[in-house]
């Protein structure tokens, strides 16, 4: 079984872009965005990957992620529910961990995240300067959740 614990934050500026050491185009659907058991797939550039993530209990969940053919992601992104998410996934280090920040395209435009997976819940970890507000526990900022922000955010800048 393969946990994964993350911490997930808002991002308050770029200043990431200076210190990150690599930037991946993703593109991802669910095909269950079951709080159970969601599954989703996604390209990472040129590759192909379809990952089981369990309900969360805190910072914690089971994750299972299968490399699977580009050509065949494209395909299952086809059947996934709308709408299908595009992004820009930056890698940073900092103070010896990575974070990731997500800068979401399309509907999602505007809105980053930056997240950190550590090793145990209780890890104790600096938050470089681009983090603001703790968004861990909300649900809304989970990635298959993240859609309905779409909508709250487009109202806020109408």
């Amino acid at each position: 079984m393969a946990l994964e614990i993350e911490h997930k934050y808002l991002v308050v500026n770029d200043s990431y872009k200076a210190i990150a050491s690599s930037a991946d185009h993703i593109t991802q659907g669910y095909l269950s965005r079951n709080p159970e058991a969601t599954v989703r797939v996604r390209t990472i550039n040129e590759k192909g990957f379809l990952t089981v993530k369990s309900r969360n209990k805190g910072c914690v969940r089971n994750e299972f992620e299968y490399e699977i053919p580009a050509d065949e992601a494209r395909q299952l992104l086809q059947l996934c529910e709308k709408p299908v998410i595009e992004k820009t996934r930056y890698r940073v280090p900092f103070e010896g961990f990575t974070w990731e920040v997500d800068i979401f395209a399309g509907d999602l435009e505007g809105i980053s995240l930056a997240e950190i997976e550590i090793p145990t819940d209780d890890t104790l970890y600096k938050r470089p300067p681009f983090v603001g507000e703790n968004v861990t526990g909300n649900p809304d900022y989970y990635n298959s959740n993240i859609h309905r922000l779409a909508r709250k955010h487009s109202l806020q800048h109408t």
